[in-house]
């Protein structure tokens, strides 16, 4: 039975591999589903489809409109978020030939869906890259392949920044929604389609995407609560050394006070991650502050 040729795509759940989509001029022919690959766990993501592309013969990703809401708590502050492939469709405008967004365009189709054709990014996901270091020594880490690191963050949290300056949030800033990409050595931000609303700081949700993410760079890692008890061979007697202000405000079961695990962190840099715990005070406002704490830190390896 051949594969079907679809016009219509409004039911994406209904796309499989082989079948062939026509769209804004070009032909399409889906050879599988894109996966979110977290956890050790492959997700399919049945709304984007892996595609080549008739005409060019490329791999390329299509994006059909997916909607969902949901709402997170960062202290006592409710954030609501949601989907919009609107926002996504603008962004891809904003950033065509920035080296360090997936680059891809917004099209409409005859129905009103609205798909994002996005090029691959080819590389390896920020969680996948930083498990290469998982056998390594943490002194050794520190020393030779944090700074390198730090570099590229500094970098990729401009073009957040660059972002918020045209009134856009990131929206979903993980450790998988950053890339490695092989052929640069740039750190490339994909997946643009989650919004938020929030009577507070417009980006705050951004903001604290990025202080996970330098708390997982920094610490070679993640570290719960549930680690650092189950497993005193790695972590020895360090739990009773803790208190709940040494935990994440945003994730209360994540470590952020690194210091206590890895002495070898000097204060400068241990403070940043301390902007996102339950015991500060003072939060980061803007991007631009984060890069400069993390500049002045990057600063210092140089002068060692």
């Amino acid at each position: 039975m051949g594969k079907s040729s679809i016009q219509d795509i409004s039911n994406f759940y209904a796309i499989d591999s082989g079948d062939i989509i026509h769209l804004n001029g070009q032909t399409y022919k889906v050879i599988g589903h894109a996966k979110e690959q977290r956890f050790g766990i492959e997700d399919p993501k049945f709304w984007v489809k892996k595609a080549i592309n008739q005409k060019t013969k490329d791999i390329q990703y299509l994006k059909f409109a997916f909607f969902e809401s949901f709402q997170i708590t960062i202290g006592e502050v409710k954030i609501d978020c949601f989907r919009s492939p609107e926002k996504e469709g603008k962004i891809l405008d904003l950033v065509a030939g920035h080296s360090l967004f997936m680059q891809g365009k917004a099209i409409i189709d005859e129905k009103g869906n609205n798909i994002r054709v996005l090029e691959v990014v080819r590389g390896t996901n920020f969680l996948q890259y930083l498990g290469k270091f998982s056998d390594m020594p943490y002194e050794t880490y520190f020393r030779t392949i944090l700074p390198g690191i730090l570099r590229n963050l500094s970098m990729a949290f401009g073009a957040i920044s660059f972002l918020h300056r045209n009134g856009f949030k990131h929206g979903d800033i993980r450790n998988d929604h950053l890339f490695v990409e092989r052929a640069t050595g740039n750190y490339v931000w994909i997946d643009f389609d989650y919004d938020y609303e929030t009577t507070e700081n417009p980006f705050s949700l951004d903001i604290f995407g990025l202080g996970n993410l330098l708390t997982y760079t920094i610490g070679k890692g993640f570290h719960t609560v549930y680690m650092i008890k189950n497993n005193p061979k790695t972590y020895g007697n360090l739990i009773e050394r803790l208190t709940d202000a040494d935990f994440s405000i945003l994730d209360q079961r994540r470590l952020v006070n690194l210091k206590k695990l890895y002495p070898v962190i000097p204060s400068t840099m241990n403070n940043i991650l301390m902007h996102f715990s339950k015991q500060t005070e003072i939060f980061y406002e803007m991007v631009d502050e984060i890069i400069e704490d993390i500049d002045r830190c990057v600063q210092a390896f140089d002068e060692i």
